[in-house]
């Protein structure tokens, strides 16, 4: 048989095993082009911290609730030099991008807002190849820099785009080729700052019309932290609205032009602060971890600091049949029938947490988890020193699949009040450093030193689409060591844009045999003759 009758076989046979809304699936041809990565040779097995230019301040002091929520950050290429940069929102003080000039040196500039920032997102919003920048604000609409190709941004109206916004998400859920966005208030805090008359915007999904956006409101109120979205196995997005103050989590479906609110969970937490979703096992599906406040110790001292705000939460108000619970929750399973295996795997409480994201921090094939803690606030700790709850940060090293341990020798216990927090490859090393914006402390880079396993990144190109980088596609890496998902995101945890290069960790003795793609369109193309250790970018005909 020749090469080429094996080919369409194996198409052929691909389409057969494929979700019945794939069967007009289509190959996508690509051009592949590699460089190695700049493996390092000074490992000390920890994360080496660094401060970075910038400090996230609150509008007044001593700190108030709604200021304690603190601010986001996102990571990406903003020059397409290969270097991923970083961009940090800010409460008082003027937002930041840190151009990435390697070897871990960044160079600050400043992005000048009059009102606070949230979340940051680092996405092409007008479709014309270069990333732009977009920060959700305090009481206000979302606001947009246009990146203008020479290193300069330029402040832009998003037409359209008029709701208050605290959490957002970008996606292609029309699957036209351009990015849409979803956004969600924080009515509670809009209250506070504007009065009982303030707007309910509630969850808006703005659908990218090329020259403008136009919004449909799919829910009228909501405390919305976090917002994940998802293309699940029919090929449709589905996204979780995540919830403060006790309102319940928000699930919806974008089925046959329209969103359609879907049965929610049997649990979910009581305040959802963030929400990230990895394939923890292996299996080819992905489980999905929501975040709420519960201790990660409970010795005397621990519970001290937290009773006064363990009382006031206890004495809420509790509702007959209400599936919110106080605690982490770890959803796995599919079609309905998910089930909460955050205590089992050891994950139920992990502090006072804000941003949470999964990716494998040690190269050995399984996605770790790291969560940033603390909490500062007048009204809540008025009896800890400068109102301060300070926790460390958490790492949990992933058991191959059958659990969590808490990983102390990482170096990643920080005791920084840490919000908004993303993984990357920061210095083209092959492994995933962490960044942290602080709240009254410098923002710190992690560098991974732990130089273990092998790696393979990467980036996803389709020039000429308003959603060039692929957002909403799914990669399956096999190897001779088992098969690795990963999804191509544009925000997840708490606030926090992710870079769009996406990064398998692997044993050292893997050996990479195939890579599969399916586009955010549902098309898909697949690379062979891969090797360990190197940046693919991946492009689209």
């Amino acid at each position: 048989m020749t090469a080429r009758l094996v080919h369409l076989f194996f198409l052929f046979f691909c389409l057969l095993l494929a979700p019945v809304s794939s069967a007009l699936r289509i190959y996508a041809p690509v051009k592949v082009d590699a460089l190695p990565l700049n493996l390092r040779t000074d490992c000390n097995e920890i994360f080496i911290p660094h401060g970075l230019d910038h400090i996230t301040t609150p509008t007044a002091l001593p700190v108030g609730f709604y200021d304690s929520n603190g601010a986001g950050l996102a990571i990406n290429d903003l020059d397409d030099d290969g270097l991923l940069d970083i961009v940090l929102a800010n409460l008082a003080g003027d937002n930041a991008v840190l151009w990435n000039r390697g070897d871990l040196e960044f160079e600050r500039r400043a992005l000048p807002s009059e009102t606070p920032a949230r979340a940051a997102a680092i996405i092409d919003v007008d479709g014309d190849g270069l990333p732009d920048i977009v920060f959700t604000q305090q009481a206000a609409a979302p606001l947009f820099w246009r990146n203008q190709g020479d290193g300069t941004f330029e402040k832009q109206v998003l037409g359209g785009v008029s709701y208050i916004g605290y959490a957002m998400n970008w996606l292609d859920a029309d699957r036209d080729g351009d990015l849409d966005l979803i956004t969600g208030s924080y009515d509670v805090e809009n209250e506070k700052i504007l009065g009982q008359s303030a707007p309910k915007s509630g969850v808006v999904y703005y659908e990218n019309l090329g020259g403008g956006f136009r919004a449909r409101r799919i829910a009228a109120r909501s405390n919305t932290l976090a917002i994940l979205v998802n293309v699940n196995m029919r090929g449709e997005t589905e996204v979780i609205i995540g919830n403060d103050f006790a309102v319940e989590d928000k699930y919806f479906t974008f089925r046959d032009g329209a969103w359609q609110e879907t049965e929610p969970l049997a649990v979910m937490p009581h305040s959802t602060m963030s929400y990230d979703a990895a394939d923890l096992d292996n299996d080819g599906m992905p489980e999905v971890f929501a975040v709420d406040m519960k201790p990660y110790a409970d010795d005397a001292a621990t519970l001290a600091q937290w009773q006064p705000v363990m009382d006031m939460m206890m004495a809420m108000p509790h509702v007959a049949g209400d599936p919110q619970i106080m605690e982490n929750v770890l959803y796995a399973g599919s079609d309905g029938q998910h089930v909460n295996i955050a205590r089992a795997m050891q994950l139920d409480g992990t502090g006072w947490s804000w941003s949470a994201k999964f990716g494998d921090l040690d190269n050995d094939g399984y996605q770790d988890l790291y969560v940033v803690n603390g909490m500062i606030s007048v009204e809540l700790f008025s009896h800890l020193p400068n109102n301060e709850l300070v926790e460390e940060n958490q790492v949990y090293r992933n058991l191959s699949g059958a659990g969590f341990a808490r990983q102390l020798d990482w170096g990643l216990n920080d005791r920084a009040s840490g919000r908004g927090m993303s993984l990357a490859d920061m210095d083209n090393d092959g492994d995933l450093d962490v960044v942290v914006n602080n709240l009254l402390s410098p923002a710190k880079l992690f560098e991974n030193r732990l130089c273990a396993g092998s790696a393979i990144e990467v980036d996803l190109r389709w020039n000429g689409r308003g959603n060039g980088a692929g957002i909403g596609s799914q990669l399956i890496l096999k190897t001779d060591r088992g098969e690795f998902r990963r999804d191509v995101t544009a925000l997840s945890g708490y606030l926090s844009g992710e870079s769009s290069r996406v990064h398998f960790g692997l044993p050292a003795e893997a050996s990479p045999e195939r890579l599969s793609i399916v586009w955010n369109d549902g098309d898909f193309s697949e690379v062979t003759g891969l090797y360990t250790d190197m940046l693919y970018t991946i492009t689209r005909d």
